[in-house]
């Protein structure tokens, strides 16, 4: 599989790491001294509402109002803001949107801002410089993949927790990481998904839980699978032009996924509109959750779930992998309040700041001292992490695609992997859904 030079770099001088969001309301307010700065995360909400209360009362002249809005909702606000001039000032941006905004002229380059970018986890600065070469972030953190399980569902089924840090996968017939999935896996009889008997139509807890279809990068979804047979999405990251989804590795994979459901193990997506994975977890309807470390929080203040993470499953290129992505700060090119807008962004990218965001045990900060503040502070919640930087420490991240045209390839890919994986279309339909994505590149 690709490795990640970079997640083999980052724990040089860090034990633990991380990533998230946030959006919502009327933007370019900075006229009047109000910077609107947006997260889409609402379990880092109060993490950076101090943030700015400690940015207020040192300043005078710049007043820093946040504003948090879901994932679902958030985008189409931040381009409909654009359009309309209303956008925020200050925005948390992802690496998959960023290139777009900046192919449209909607970003500021915050290159004469005055940040050490030394301070940060190796190379993930970088990231937020464009092709420009011009820079349209900073880093607020970084993030991996792992599975979240109930320990008292794992311990009822006879799982032990060696076998869960453990799991071995392939798309054949998906080893130890499927008997796993079909063993958790219960029906409204009591009957589990490797006995006899087992109603595959009337399940009462799924093995593993389904978020997406993955909208064609799979994050949390099935992307830790696809790089352990070599796949990647792009045939280069970033800025990458022809994306791999007639391949093979990638068909195969999102056909055995897919049929996870077809046997029952998981819900089907139709099931997952207006549902929240995670819930469901906390509500014991599921016993393994594919998620991220931004998601640490919520998995672990479930009342009476006493949670394990494990890492993914072991490959058949004999490793595991995860894909790496950091989310940054970033401004808005028509803000009415530049200097305003880039003193708050300074901020955000300071230790005063990441500290703050440390100390709540949310997500894992871009800072590498900051990052040590959030590993302690996880263990002093009883939280063992391990899982998540398992992967930088063996090497084995990936990017996020970074490049143009996001937008139009989910466009593209989420109904065709909602048709995949809701059984109306093969595996093989993938092959005109990659001819249609390279051709936003010609």
């Amino acid at each position: 599989m690709k490795k990640k030079a970079l997640g083999a770099m980052a724990l040089a001088g860090t034990t633990t790491l991380a990533l998230t969001g946030c959006g919502g309301g009327a933007g370019g307010g900075g006229g009047d001294g109000t910077i609107d700065y947006w997260l889409w995360d609402a379990n880092q909400l109060p993490a950076y509402q101090q943030c700015a209360e400690d940015f207020n009362a040192a300043n005078d002249d710049v007043q820093v109002k946040v504003t948090q809005t879901g994932w679902d909702d958030y985008w189409s606000k931040i381009t409909n803001g654009m359009a309309a001039g209303t956008a925020p000032d200050v925005f948390t941006d992802h690496l998959s949107k960023y290139p777009d905004f900046v192919k449209t002229d909607q970003l500021l380059p915050l290159d004469d801002l005055d940040v050490d970018t030394s301070v940060y986890i190796e190379g993930l600065a970088d990231l937020w410089v464009g092709q420009d070469d011009k820079r349209y972030g900073f880093p607020k953190d970084w993030d991996t993949v792992a599975l979240f399980y109930n320990k008292a569902m794992i311990e009822e089924a006879g799982i032990s927790e060696e076998e869960m840090a453990s799991l071995e996968w392939n798309p054949e017939d998906g080893g130890t990481y499927e008997d796993v999935i079909a063993k958790l896996t219960i029906d409204k009889n009591g009957v589990r998904g490797d006995e006899p008997g087992f109603d595959k139509d009337n399940v009462e807890v799924y093995g593993l839980g389904l978020n997406s279809s993955g909208e064609g990068m799979g994050q949390t979804e099935w992307s830790f699978l696809t790089a352990t047979l070599g796949w990647t999405h792009t045939d280069e990251n970033p800025w990458g032009t022809s994306y791999n989804y007639d391949a093979p590795e990638f068909q195969d994979t999102f056909a055995w996924w897919a049929s996870l459901v077809e046997k029952g193990y998981m819900p089907p997506l139709e099931t997952t509109v207006g549902a929240s994975m995670p819930d469901n977890f906390g509500a014991s309807k599921t016993a393994i959750n594919s998620n991220g470390s931004w998601m640490i929080g919520q998995y672990t203040g479930y009342e009476g779930i006493e949670v394990g993470i494990a890492p993914t499953p072991i490959g058949p290129s004999g490793e595991r992998a995860s894909m790496f992505n950091g989310l940054a700060d970033s401004i808005w090119a028509g803000t009415e309040n530049p200097e305003g807008a880039k003193k708050w962004v300074e901020y955000l990218a300071s230790a005063a700041c990441q500290d703050v965001v440390a100390e709540h045990a949310v997500v894992f900060p871009a800072i590498t001292t900051s990052s040590d503040k959030a590993s302690e502070a996880f263990e002093a919640k009883g939280v063992d992490v391990s899982s998540f930087t398992v992967h930088v420490e063996e090497g084995t991240t990936f990017l996020f695609p970074i490049g143009e045209n996001a937008a139009k390839i989910v466009g593209i890919m989420k109904p065709a992997s909602d048709a995949v994986l809701t059984g109306d279309a093969p595996a093989s339909s993938f092959t005109d859904a990659n001819e249609q994505v390279n051709a936003l590149f010609q």
